[in-house]
């Protein structure tokens, strides 16, 4: 009952967090007000979390966690490549052009002249928690003779660029909507055709 307890305490302060950061920006979003939010005590954040940078990184974490997650499910099958990664392209950028993911984003460029931590946390667990999986699946297509591929973790980035491009970015500055199902599953189709232009079998 206690663990129940504490555990949907902890999830209502990461919501009041993100709440909090989406209205307000990193700057001006405060321990006090997220607490006053989630109906807990300043004395309970910061005991749990030491300061708001370590709030916040615990926040890319479980972003990172919840993506690498999906994909890993994703992967599991051991399907074709190529469907998978037609499968895999609407759920990653769901991902990285989600609400979350651009709060977090605009944290970590508010952090630059505080402490420059929350970057490199989205860095580490973001692009690096997913180039991996994605290097997985080049190196399966290439085994199974469905692309020519010399480089897996180089064609996985070339994914990602492809894939994503400036639509991250663009999300991140307040230019851009996040893309619906239909948008995400026209890019990732895309992204894939491009793919099996550069990677084609020989």
């Amino acid at each position: 009952m206690g663990g129940d307890y504490a555990a949907r305490r902890l999830a209502a302060i990461k919501e009041a967090a993100f709440e909090v950061l989406s209205e307000k920006g990193y700057k001006a979003a405060s321990m006090l007000e997220i607490a006053r939010r989630a109906k807990a005590s300043n004395e309970t954040l910061y005991k749990w979390f030491g300061n708001k940078q370590a709030l916040f990184k615990a926040l890319v974490e479980d972003n990172a966690r919840e993506a690498r997650e999906l994909l890993e499910k994703a992967l599991a099958d051991g399907s074709d490549p190529i469907d998978a990664l037609s499968r895999l392209g609407p759920v990653l950028l769901g991902i990285v052009t989600g609400e979350k993911a651009v709060a977090l984003n605009r944290a970590a460029a508010g952090d630059v002249f505080e402490t420059a931590t929350l970057g490199g946390t989205i860095a580490d667990y973001g692009r690096e928690t997913i180039l991996p999986l994605l290097t997985a699946v080049f190196e399966r297509a290439d085994n199974d003779g469905s692309l020519t591929v010399a480089d897996p973790r180089e064609a996985a980035e070339t994914y990602v660029n492809l894939l994503i491009g400036d639509l991250q970015i663009r999300r991140v500055i307040g230019v851009s909507a996040p893309p619906t199902r239909k948008e995400a599953e026209a890019r990732a189709a895309r992204a894939v055709a491009h793919l099996q232009r550069i990677y084609r079998n020989a």
